[in-house]
């Protein structure tokens, strides 16, 4: 395993481009839904199953952009242009995503589903090719894992930008009227978002040099389709293809109902951003705290201290009483502190599931890995944030209406006790990753028979 220290300002500027996308990831995970039901005007439960058919189909491009990108070839290397060449659709599209055209109640939901659909198309474009990025910059497993924690610390910082200022822009550009309001927010942050994919650009570099095979006879969907299913081959990616999936049903589910469980469970309406900025500020921490961590403890064992932590913040917020706003504030900010020491590290093991496999004679595909990796977390956010929808249906939620017991006690089961039940799939998934700090140094100690394990434990996962 070769060795490259990569300097602070390269690692700020790769982190900028997860700054551009959390700042469209966050602002559809935490406002999306409010503003379809609450503002653009359908019903829950029609924008929880728009919210997962969308992210259904965005999986089918996930492999595609991640074969083109492998194969791609350009001065600037492989992934580094498609910061470049997507950037401003991606600002465009998240513009139009958040307008509410003078349309019927079809015809919105048409609208909505088109718009979605091309904003998560372009999302993907941008994105598969910026995360297989940070496993070129470097080989060396430990500044995989520093690159991942600057990533998250800035992607963070996007976050905190959206929640602390998409409400406050959306009534002072709005003047009263949300749905203007919205659509002119959405242009700021997007111009944003895309000046930093810019900056991501020029201040990146891909050391790693792409392996020169012959790509096999046959058309290139039938190669794309080999490349995505050899992946399944793989068991420790395919570990981390299930925990990410779980972890991001957790991330969409307690991120869509956030704005329903301050607004109508606290009824503090205006804590709402600050629901939102501050457990993202100590996600920055806590994405910063793992750079340090990963000097001194093995990224396996880190991870699952991190989701012990995740379970117990959120059982501590269940019984919590209607007057405790302020306490539930600090748990939540608590529980997305340890939470985020936990992404970087399982976005950095990507990589190294890609070079474990590699040792077993199968090629480098980093951009299909991450592509199959962000399918798994897409598919995640879809089940997530249709499950809110549905489950807020479920529990009777009327908009813009004082809501029944029922209804508030669902909202805290929903924002409290799913991310416990995923965190406790998570870590039983876990148990089957193989690839510790001393396997990757040494390549010594490997086990078939977990291997076997892994497999079977993905198998049964599947089904």
């Amino acid at each position: 395993m070769r060795t490259s220290r990569i300097g602070i300002r390269e690692k700020i500027g790769y982190g900028l481009g997860d700054t551009a996308s959390n700042i469209v990831f966050q602002v559809v995970i935490n406002f999306l839904l409010v503003f379809y039901t609450d503002v653009f005007g359908i019903s829950a439960a029609a924008a929880g199953t728009l919210l997962l058919v969308v992210r259904i189909f965005d999986g089918i491009t996930d492999p595609l952009v991640g074969g083109m990108a492998d194969r791609t070839r350009s001065r600037w290397g492989r992934y580094r242009p498609y910061l470049l060449l997507m950037a401003l659709p991606y600002a465009g599209l998240a513009v139009l995503a958040f307008t509410t055209p003078d349309l019927g109640e079809n015809g919105k939901l048409v609208y909505a589903y088109i718009t979605y659909t091309l904003l998560m198309t372009v999302y993907t474009a941008i994105n598969i090719p910026y995360s297989a990025l940070g496993g070129v910059i470097t080989e060396d497993t430990t500044e995989r894992a520093s690159i991942q924690s600057y990533r998250f610390a800035m992607a963070m910082v996007g976050g905190a930008l959206v929640s602390a200022l998409t409400l406050p822009l959306v009534n002072l550009l709005g003047q009263g009227d949300k749905a203007f309001g919205y659509q002119m927010a959405m242009a700021v942050m997007a111009a944003i978002a895309a000046l930093c994919f810019f900056i991501c650009f020029w201040s990146t570099r891909e050391r790693v040099a792409p392996e020169m095979a012959t790509e096999p006879k046959g058309s290139i969907a039938k190669n794309f389709a080999a490349d995505f299913f050899n992946l399944f081959r793989n068991s420790q990616w395919a570990v981390i293809a299930i925990a990410t999936f779980f972890l991001l049903v957790l991330v969409a589910m307690r991120g869509a109902v956030t704005p329903f469980y301050v607004t109508y469970y606290f009824q503090s309406e205006n804590l709402v951003s600050l629901f939102v900025t501050l457990p993202m500020l100590a996600g920055v921490a806590g994405a910063v705290s793992t750079n340090f961590l990963t000097k001194r403890f093995c990224k396996v064992r880190l991870f699952n201290w991190s989701m012990i932590g995740v379970i117990l913040t959120h059982a501590v917020l269940l019984p919590l009483g209607r007057d405790q706003v302020y306490l539930a504030l600090a748990l939540a900010m608590a529980a997305n502190f340890v939470h985020m020491i936990a992404i970087p590290l399982i976005f950095s093991m990507v990589p190294d599931t890609v070079d474990w496999f590699a040792r077993k004679g199968h090629p480098k595909k980093m951009a299909m890995a991450y592509s199959g990796h962000l399918m798994a977390l897409k598919l995640g956010l879809a089940f997530g944030g249709a499950c809110a929808g549905w489950l807020l249906g479920y529990f009777d939620y009327v908009p813009n209406a004082e809501q029944s017991e029922r209804t508030l006690d669902g909202i805290v089961l929903i924002y409290a006790a799913g991310p416990v039940v995923c965190t406790l799939i998570t870590m039983a998934v876990f148990r089957y990753y193989r690839l510790t700090n001393t396997f990757l140094t040494t390549g010594a100690g490997e086990d078939e028979q977990s291997a076997a394990e892994a497999t079977a434990a993905v198998n049964a996962a599947s089904h």
